[in-house]
């Protein structure tokens, strides 16, 4: 009983020093590593070779994934490619159903680009098909949130779920869990349409004057002011093609060998590696680079991308440090144990994301948080094998959407710009991101009876 005290006590220590305090997540999960370290007696003399061994272990291999991914997308953002996918989605599906026209625009865009910059980018598009399709600007919101979210917490190349991944041991099959992520993030991203459609009649409640010319005049003010912008196969392919090469190496590695096991069976293996594919992924960016001084460009956006993965890079070596002493304590067995006894099984992972997600407003903590505290108990669950330990990361997922409220950034961003009173705001986007979580861990559940 000692044991899970200890843990209890620690989580909340995270989470106070995160939102009471406003202690950034790099130092509050290091620190927590070192009081649960002490706490449950390792030697003072192993505790720091037991860090540094996890924050180096879990970026030796991933860190670059997540520079490589987030350099691409500060590319596709700043180069107009996300208003090139958001036009090529609504001249493929028209204009009949607006809220999943909405969704479906913000699924694709935010699997390379964050969810906050994706909506502040498409919001002008948002308020501009809203008022040409004569439907509310809420449900608009909501919809094109439910699409950002559900990619953002589910599907690599975003950092949160790479982390989670490598936590759990997946760095080198990717493909498996993009593949199970984009359908379970599909199922959160539906429902979280369905709910917006309920707001089809409701209007702002912060309203400012805005006719129709202006707000289509402002999208195409947006767009004209990227300049020339990229073309369908520009924009799609610096994300698509490392996606696709990711899962064909998934799939030539199944125990069939369904594509040989020769030469052809090597070169996918190869280029399908999360490195190599996300690097061929930037070379294809490059023809995205608008300047005259392509190198000077180039330059700037990879500075602009290591900046912004820096944080995110901490944090996931901190999370790698906190899981690598919970692996070195009893805790695994113990818990593991105990709640096989219960019989939660796959709901773990999520009651403890969704837990850490709702308190201190961060998927991105609140995944890399839960994939090092569950990783040491993964065989006592039932799940350490490699369906396993996808659906872990699956489920981490749909906890860490559940839900955005006042304390995440995404919640501000959706309710701010789309003029929701914060009352509002907790009725319809909130509620869409519970409906989200709960819709995404009953499909894991539905998974796991066939796949475990």
């Amino acid at each position: 009983m000692s044991l899970i005290l200890i843990l209890i006590a620690v989580i909340a220590f995270i989470v106070v020093a995160t939102t009471k305090f406003k202690l950034h997540p790099f130092l509050a999960l290091l620190l927590s590593a070192f009081i649960a370290a002490f706490a449950y007696g390792l030697p003072s003399s192993d505790i720091t070779k037991i860090i540094a061994s996890g924050f180096g272990g879990i970026l030796g291999y991933i860190g670059l994934v997540i520079v490589l991914g987030t350099i691409i997308g500060i590319i596709l953002e700043k180069s107009g490619a996300a208003i090139t996918m958001a036009d090529w989605v609504i001249k493929v599906l028209g204009e009949r159903f607006p809220t999943l026209t909405m969704t479906i625009i913000g699924y694709i865009v935010s699997i390379p680009v964050f969810c906050d910059s994706g909506f502040v980018i498409l919001n002008s598009l948002r308020e501009s098909l809203a008022t040409r399709m004569k439907t509310s600007g809420v449900a608009m919101s909501v919809a094109l949130a439910a699409g950002l979210y559900a990619t953002h917490t589910f599907i690599p190349p975003t950092p949160g779920p790479i982390a989670a991944a490598g936590n759990l041991g997946l760095e080198s099959n990717l493909g498996l869990v993009i593949l199970v992520g984009a359908f379970v993030a599909a199922g959160a991203a539906l429902a979280g349409t369905l709910w917006a459609n309920r707001f089809k009649n409701v209007q702002p409640d912060v309203l400012s004057e805005q006719d129709e010319h202006k707000v289509d005049q402002s999208w195409k003010e947006l767009k004209a002011s990227y300049g020339t912008l990229p073309t369908a196969s520009q924009a799609f392919a610096p994300i698509f093609v490392p996606i696709l090469l990711i899962c064909f190496s998934s799939i030539a590695k199944f125990p069939s060998h369904p594509l040989g096991d020769g030469t052809l069976f090597d070169i996918l293996v190869f280029l399908g590696q999360p490195i190599t594919a996300l690097l061929i992924g930037l070379l294809l960016s490059l023809r995205l680079l608008k300047s005259d001084d392509k190198i000077k460009e180039f330059g700037e956006r990879i500075s602009h991308g290591i900046t912004v993965a820096a944080p995110i890079l901490l944090i996931t070596g901190a999370g790698g440090a906190f899981g690598a002493v919970l692996k070195a304590t009893p805790l695994g067995d113990y818990l593991g144990a105990t709640l096989s006894g219960l019989g939660i099984g796959i709901f773990m992972p999520f009651i403890v994301a969704a837990a850490l997600k709702s308190a201190q407003g961060s998927s991105t903590v609140a995944l890399v948080t839960t994939s090092a505290l569950v990783a040491p108990m993964l065989a006592q669950l039932g799940l350490d094998s490699e369906m396993g330990r996808v659906l872990t990361v699956m489920a981490i997922g749909a906890g860490a959407m559940t839900v955005s409220h006042a304390n995440d950034s995404f919640f501000w961003v959706v309710s701010q710009f789309s003029r929701m009173s914060v009352g509002l705001a907790y009725r319809a986007q909130t509620m869409s991101t519970l409906i989200q979580g709960i819709t995404g861990i009953t499909l894991v559940y539905i998974l796991s009876l066939f796949l475990l």
